[in-house]
């Protein structure tokens, strides 16, 4: 899904994943010149707006923030949730080890929160914890993650791996096209995880629409700085002429751009993956090597939050006809440039 950017206001609410061009749950619908008054003033009533209305409680479980982009997904809950004079948010410690993370959210549904958002460790083993809460009457956001089963939650909202993966090939794509020959390296995630896979798979067919340009290496990181040190440095090895990087995470994107620097290497290009603040200050200095960093959004988590609410007041979206929030939102993987850098840079995380 893109998004249509036209002011501060608007482009702040793009960057919090909104459902259209317009502001995200503000007064008023979309609207048609064949509806009358009567229907305007009923869409109107049923859409969430930023007044006050009726008291939501909302409880938030995620994982345990170990990584750079996590901790900016509690981050970005709880600072929404305060923005609202009528949420009161219910927040977990949060946990990587699902037996945990099952338990937090059932103390959640004993204590009868109004609705749940959910970034579950493992979306698959979680799902049975989501089913629950859902015939409990509790509505649940799952946030990122997918549950295994569409019954357990009423709404999904994420980012695009896949989508990652291809702006990232079209971007560096675009920067080579004119090269004859031209090759690629790629620093991956996980490799056992779905994430890591989807966003190669989209990187390899936005590639295949560059016939001058070839991968020619991979290795597989762990979303850490040591391992994108070790990983970078044995591509940097094996590979002693390339054009252009991708690395999935910019956090791991540390210790790539360590191992680059001990390398000496300065002869191609690299973009980075997530939208870290230190990947993006980099690409407003342009003086290194990182060029670019395609965005998955944390602040997908705020608009979790925009989204539980209207649940629990019973609203719709602002800028859509329907008078229910959306079953899924997608959100658009951005390329960061340094012609675009000062629009992102609020977002960026630590």
């Amino acid at each position: 899904m893109r998004y249509a950017k036209s002011s501060t206001t608007s482009r702040r609410n793009l960057l919090l994943g909104t459902a259209a061009a317009g502001a995200l749950f503000a007064a008023g619908c979309t609207s048609n010149e064949n509806n009358d008054d009567g229907d305007n003033a009923k869409q109107a009533a049923n859409t969430a707006d930023d007044k006050p209305g009726k008291a939501v409680t909302i409880g938030f479980a995620g994982p345990q923030a170990d990584h750079g982009w996590l901790n900016a997904i509690n981050e970005q809950a709880k600072r929404r949730a305060k923005e609202y004079k009528d949420v009161h948010l219910e927040a977990t410690e949060g946990s990587n080890d699902t037996a945990q993370q099952i338990g937090q959210i059932e103390t959640l549904i004993n204590k009868k929160v109004d609705v749940l958002v959910i970034l579950p460790a493992d979306g698959k083993a979680l799902t049975q914890v989501g089913l629950k809460a859902m015939r409990a009457g509790i509505p649940v956001v799952n946030l990122d993650r997918i549950f295994a089963s569409p019954q357990a939650y009423r709404c999904w909202i994420g980012g695009d791996n896949y989508g990652m993966g291809l702006n990232a090939g079209r971007y560096i794509g675009e920067q080579l096209k004119g090269k004859k020959n031209a090759k690629v390296i790629e620093l991956a995630g996980i490799d056992n995880l779905e994430l890591t896979r989807q966003r190669t798979e989209g990187f390899n067919d936005a590639l295949k629409n560059y016939p001058n340009i070839k991968k020619v290496g991979r290795q597989a990181a762990e979303f850490t700085v040591e391992s994108g040190q070790a990983k970078m440095a044995q591509l940097l090895q094996a590979h002693s002429d390339f054009d252009a990087l991708w690395n999935h995470d910019d956090d791991q994107g540390v210790g790539a751009e360590r191992a680059i620097k001990q390398a000496g290497r300065d002869d191609f290009l690299m973009v980075g993956g997530a939208g870290a603040k230190h990947a993006m200050d980099a690409i407003k200095a342009d003086n290194s090597v990182l060029k670019a960093t395609v965005l998955y959004p944390p602040t997908m988590a705020a608009s979790a939050i925009d989204l539980a609410r209207a649940l629990g007041q019973g609203k719709g979206v602002g800028g859509l006809a329907e008078l229910e929030i959306p079953a899924s939102l997608t959100l658009y993987s951005a390329v960061v440039t340094k012609d675009n850098v000062d629009e992102y840079l609020p977002t960026g995380f630590s």
